[in-house]
């Protein structure tokens, strides 16, 4: 039979559960905080409103207008209207 000093040892089931059980918790701790600044600096990027054709408006971050190409300047509003595929 086992002794006192093996008994000491020897890890059981009820020893092994807490262990496991912190292990699980882990990803609860708070490592995920590179992404929540991430979002703070979405958050604060300038949007503009722009209509679609259907329509619809959109919010487009300013930065990517910047960046845009602009195909054609200062149109026409029977051009504009065409463009909505609206007569009036």
């Amino acid at each position: 039979m086992a002794t006192e000093k093996d008994k000491g040892k020897r890890i059981s089931r009820r020893g092994i559960l807490p262990i496991l059980g912190s292990t699980l918790l882990i990803p609860f701790l708070g490592f995920n905080q590179s992404a929540v600044a991430q979002d703070k600096e979405d958050t604060e990027e300038e949007y503009e409103t722009l209509l679609k054709p259907d329509g619809t408006t959109v919010k487009v971050k300013a930065s990517a207008l910047k960046k845009s190409k602009i195909v054609k300047k200062n149109i026409s509003n029977n051009t504009f209207l065409n463009w909505l595929d609206k007569k009036f």
